[in-house]
């Protein structure tokens, strides 16, 4: 099968694209840096990855989402439409539905974004879903949670880093479950979408099947660093004000990184399971984990 990927050079779309060529695909990969694009129309799928990642230090301006997220997204969609390529596999977030979430996040839940990422995914979604879709084409939307992997930079790495130089964890108060991804499960769902044509068109959220707690998270890698856990329970009040100055002055911790890492966040990936027929994701969450923070020993 002829596969096109956008954003095929980053921490998702280089594993994906290594694991569908070795499926037997054949992947090229398109760079929407140029506002020229030329879209190969000789392919069977698109997968549209390229995007402006959410900026946790918050120095980016709105417009700049937009701008990438939304209008370069309708811009590849329009092509799609205009040509015989069959699939378009659109990578949202689950933050184009809620910042924050009581219970468990499901693709039915109404959409009411905060922050520019969240919008502009959004607004990119409503415009692919005003358009109809000829007979013999498909539309899928894919809200993945937090994504990680070996050679992923972000939050579980800071983790591993601050824990693998005996720094105590000082957030041990907040007690909370978060949904996250496995760069491997997340290329397993991809493959089985491609394949399964009898699949439809719809939001499907991408997210490991456990949900665990940062906490869990600690005890995860100081076991594997041979380490002994280090927990301060500071009182929440210390650690939001702490967080609030951190808006200001521009520091590591501020409440947006608070957020992430203290807040309940659980994502249902029952829908995509049960219209693939499968029971369960390759990976656990601790074995996916385990696997991603085995890479940062390297």
């Amino acid at each position: 099968m002829k596969i096109i990927i956008t954003g095929a050079t980053g921490f998702v779309g280089s594993n994906l694209s290594k694991y569908l060529e070795d499926k037997g695909n054949i992947v090229g990969k398109l760079s929407l840096r140029n506002p020229e694009f030329t879209l190969n129309k000789n392919a069977d799928v698109i997968i549209h990855l390229a995007g402006k990642a959410h900026d946790t230090a918050n120095t980016s301006a709105d417009d700049e989402y937009f701008k990438v997220n939304r209008d370069l997204t309708i811009k590849l969609f329009d092509e799609f439409l205009n040509s015989e390529i069959k699939d378009f596999i659109f990578f949202s977030s689950v933050k184009a539905t809620a910042d924050t979430i009581e219970g468990i996040l499901h693709e039915n839940h109404p959409s009411d974004p905060k922050t520019p990422y969240g919008k502009s995914k959004f607004e990119a979604e409503n415009y692919l879903f005003s358009k109809q879709l000829r007979e013999n084409k498909r539309l899928f939307i894919i809200r993945p949670c937090m994504i990680h992997g070996p050679g992923n930079k972000g939050n579980l790495n800071l983790l591993y880093q601050m824990i693998r130089k005996g720094l105590p964890w000082p957030l041990a108060a907040f007690e909370n479950k978060r949904s996250f991804l496995s760069i491997d499960n997340l290329s397993f769902l991809v493959s089985e979408i491609i394949e399964k044509k009898s699949l439809p068109s719809g939001v499907y959220n991408f997210a490991d099947d456990q949900a665990i707690s940062t906490n869990q998270l600690v005890n995860l890698i100081s076991a594997g660093l041979g380490k002994k856990t280090k927990m301060w329970t500071l009182p929440k009040s210390i650690i939001l004000a702490l967080s609030k100055g951190g808006d200001v002055l521009k520091l590591p911790l501020n409440t947006e990184r608070l957020s992430k890492l203290t807040d309940n966040y659980v994502v249902s990936n029952e829908k995509i399971k049960k219209a693939l027929n499968i029971e369960s994701l390759p990976l656990t969450t601790e074995e996916g984990i385990i696997k991603t923070l085995k890479s940062f020993k390297k």
